[in-house]
C-alpha cells in the first residue's frame, strides 16, 4: 500500500520498520505534552501508532493546536521507543514515529463526547452522535464482531447445500403477532404496503416453489416497543426454511451453525444437541418458557401438601383451582432474607412469598407452623433442601403462579451468585397449539398459526383444542429466546380447520392469506424452518447487556432516530401524492 495518505495502517508497524519513512492517516486519539516532546496517539480503524515531535520542529505548535478527533496525516521515521517507554499493550508499542510533515486533513470541533475514555455520555447523546460513539472502541469491536459473525453464518450455511434468496421488502399487510409498519400507494390510492415482520409467507412459498434449502440474512420490520433485548422498529434474523423435514432434521441442521458461531467467537464449548424440554415441563421446573439452565434451583408442584391442610390461605385458594409451585432456596435460610423475598413478591403484584426456613433440623416460620412439623420437613426432603437453607411459595391460577415462581427462582440465583459463565441452549418443544384469551375467553393461536398440530387433522376434528400439541419450537440460550420455529402446515384442508378453531372462517383466511392457500392447492411440500435472531447472538457473545450496543445505527426506546431525525414530519404535497390526510391526536387533558 503506498498512496498519499498512508503507507502503512496504524496497527502494523513492528522494530521490522525501524529506520523506515512512513506515511500515516488517522484521527488523533490522545495527545501528552512533555514540554519539549509531544506525543499524539494516531488511530484509525485497525488500531494505534504513537508519534512524537520536539519542541524545536516547525509543526510543533500545529499539531499542539490540533484538537482530538482532527483527521490528519502523518510522515516521518520509525525509530525504536527506549526500553521504558515500550507499551506493551500495543501491537506498535515498541516503535513510534518521528513526525517531519502534519497535514490536518479535517478539523474537529469541540466534542460532545469522550472518544478516548469509556465514560456513559447518556443515551440520547450517544445516539444523536452515534458516529462519535462508534469510533469508540469497545463498540468498534462490537459492530465488526457482529459483521464476522455475520460472515460466520452465511458460510455454515451454504456449507449445510442452503442457497441464499432475498424476499421482497414491500408487501401486504397481515395478523402475524405485532403491529405493521405500513408504506402508502402513491399509485393505488387508499390502499397501503407493509414492511415484513418476518419473511414467513414468502419462504415456505420458496419451499412450494420446488427449492429445497433456503437462507436469508432477513430484515424484519416491526411496531413494537423497545426492552433491553430488543430493538424498536427493525432486527435481523437469520431466517431459514427446509423442505421434506421433520423437527429433529431442522435440530440436526441449526445446532452445528449456532454452537459453531459461539465457539468460534468465544471461549465457550457447546454440546453437540441441545436439551430437549416440553413447554409444560418449561413452565413447571422453570416457570417460563424461556429457561436459564446456568443454575438449578428446579420449581416443584407442591400443591398436594397444601390441599385441606392447616396453612388456611393456601388451602381455600387449592380448592379454588390454584396451584402451589415451591422455588428452592439454598442458603437462604435467614428471616432477613425471606422478609426481602416477601417484599419482592409484593412488587411483582403478588399478595406476598410464604417461606419455610429449615435450621437445626426443624422447619420454622408461620407456613411451618401452619403445616405442622411433618409435613414441613417431607416438603424439605422433596425439594432436596438441608439446614440454613429456605423454601419458598407461589400460589395462585397455574400461570400466574408459575410466572412469580419463575422470577423468584431468578432472582434468587442473582442474589447468591449461583448463575454460571458459558452458554446453555436448549430447544423448548410441543407448544399447545391453541390457548384460551383471558380477557373473552376465546380459543386463539398460543404460537405460529402456521405450524402443523400433532395429529394432523384428525387431532383438529377428534381432540379437546386445549389438548392439541403443534409442532413449534423455540431456541433459548441463558434465559434470552433466540428464535423461534415450527414445522408448517401445509396441507390447505388442517389450515382452514385449524383457523377456523381459532375463529377465523374460511372466507378470512381466503382473504388474509391467498398466496399461500392458493398455492397449497398446487401440491406442497411437508417444511420447517426457524429464524434465529442475529442481534441477541451478537449480544449474548458480546457480553452485552442492551442490544443498542451491538447494532450500528439502534433508535432510542422511543422509536426514535435521533441521529436522523426520523420520525419527522413531511411536507403537505407528499401527502397529497400519497392521498393521505394528517389527523394529529389531540393532546390529553
Amino acid at each position: 500500500m503506498n498512496n498519499t495518505y498512508r503507507t502503512h495502517y496504524c496497527h502494523a508497524l513492528t522494530l521490522s520498520d525501524v529506520g523506515a519513512s512512513v506515511v500515516l492517516s488517522g484521527w488523533i486519539h490522545r495527545k501528552r505534552d512533555h514540554g519539549q516532546l509531544l506525543f499524539i496517539d494516531l488511530r484509525d480503524h485497525f488500531g494505534i501508532t504513537q508519534g512524537v515531535v520536539d519542541v524545536s520542529d516547525a509543526d510543533f505548535a500545529r499539531i499542539e493546536e490540533a484538537r482530538v478527533e482532527s483527521v490528519v496525516r502523518i510522515k516521518g521515521e520509525v525509530v525504536k521507543r527506549s526500553d521504558d517507554t515500550i507499551n506493551p499493550n500495543l501491537p506498535t508499542g515498541e516503535v513510534e514515529v518521528r513526525i517531519a510533515e502534519f497535514e490536518v486533513l479535517s478539523a474537529a470541533a469541540l466534542l460532545p463526547l469522550q472518544v478516548n475514555a469509556d465514560e456513559d455520555a447518556g443515551e440520547d447523546t450517544r445516539l444523536r452522535y452515534r458516529y462519535l460513539d462508534l469510533r469508540r472502541r469497545r463498540l468498534h469491536d462490537n459492530i465488526m464482531l457482529r459483521a464476522k459473525i455475520i460472515q460466520s453464518l452465511r458460510n455454515r450455511m451454504v456449507a449445510q447445500n442452503f442457497t441464499e434468496f432475498q424476499t421482497p421488502i414491500l408487501t401486504a399487510s397481515s395478523p402475524e403477532g405485532a403491529r405493521d409498519f405500513l408504506v402508502p400507494s402513491r399509485l393505488h390510492p387508499g390502499e397501503f404496503y407493509a414492511l415484513p415482520q418476518a419473511p414467513q409467507q414468502f419462504k415456505q412459498l420458496i419451499m412450494v416453489s420446488g427449492f429445497d434449502r433456503y437462507f436469508q440474512i432477513a430484515p424484519c420490520f416491526r411496531d413494537e416497543d423497545s426492552r433491553a433485548d430488543r430493538s424498536p422498529g427493525e432486527f435481523y434474523q437469520l431466517d431459514l426454511e427446509m423442505s421434506f423435514v421433520e423437527q429433529e432434521d431442522v435440530f440436526n441442521a441449526v445446532e452445528p451453525v449456532i454452537a459453531g458461531v459461539f465457539e468460534e467467537f468465544t471461549d465457550a464449548k457447546i454440546p453437540d444437541t441441545f436439551p430437549r424440554i416440553s413447554f409444560a415441563d418449561a413452565l413447571l421446573k422453570y416457570g417460563t418458557d424461556k429457561p436459564d439452565l446456568r443454575f438449578g434451583l428446579e420449581i416443584q408442584d407442591v400443591t398436594e401438601y397444601f390441599r385441606d391442610s392447616g396453612f388456611s390461605i393456601f388451602a381455600k385458594a387449592v380448592a379454588g383451582g390454584a396451584v402451589v409451585r415451591g422455588v428452592p432456596g439454598p442458603d437462604c435460610g435467614n428471616r432477613a432474607f425471606a422478609d426481602r423475598m416477601n417484599s419482592w413478591a409484593q412488587s411483582e403484584g403478588a399478595p406476598g412469598m410464604g417461606y419455610i426456613i429449615y435450621g437445626d433440623g426443624e422447619a420454622r416460620g408461620p407456613v411451618a407452623k401452619a403445616l405442622g412439623a411433618e409435613a414441613a420437613l417431607a416438603l424439605r426432603d422433596a425439594m432436596g433442601l438441608k439446614d440454613g437453607d429456605a423454601l419458598f411459595f407461589a400460589c395462585a391460577e397455574a400461570g400466574a403462579a408459575a410466572a412469580l415462581a419463575g422470577k423468584a427462582r431468578l432472582r434468587i440465583a442473582q442474589e447468591k451468585e449461583l448463575v454460571g459463565d458459558g452458554y446453555q441452549f436448549c430447544w423448548i418443544v410441543d407448544f399447545p397449539m391453541f390457548e384460551t384469551n383471558a380477557t373473552t375467553g376465546a380459543l386463539e393461536f398460543s404460537h405460529n398459526p402456521f405450524s402443523m398440530p400433532q395429529g394432523g387433522l384428525d387431532a383438529l376434528n377428534n381432540t379437546d383444542p386445549l389438548e392439541i400439541k403443534a409442532w413449534q419450537y423455540d431456541l433459548v440460550c441463558n434465559g434470552i429466546e433466540l428464535s423461534s420455529g415450527a414445522i408448517r402446515n401445509h396441507l390447505p384442508e388442517v389450515m382452514y380447520r385449524a383457523f377456523e378453531i381459532a375463529g377465523y372462517p374460511a372466507e378470512v383466511v381466503d382473504a388474509q392469506f391467498p398466496a399461500m392457500i392458493n398455492a397449497f392447492r398446487f401440491g406442497a411440500p411437508p417444511h420447517g424452518g426457524i429464524a434465529p435472531g442475529i442481534d441477541r447472538m451478537v449480544m449474548l457473545i458480546a457480553d452485552e447487556p442492551n442490544i443498542r450496543e451491538v447494532i450500528l445505527f439502534p433508535m432510542n426506546g422511543k422509536a426514535e432516530d435521533l441521529m436522523m431525525g426520523a420520525p419527522s414530519a413531511v411536507e403537505d404535497q407528499q401527502l397529497a401524492e400519497l392521498h393521505i390526510r394528517k389527523q394529529v391526536p389531540k393532546p390529553s387533558v
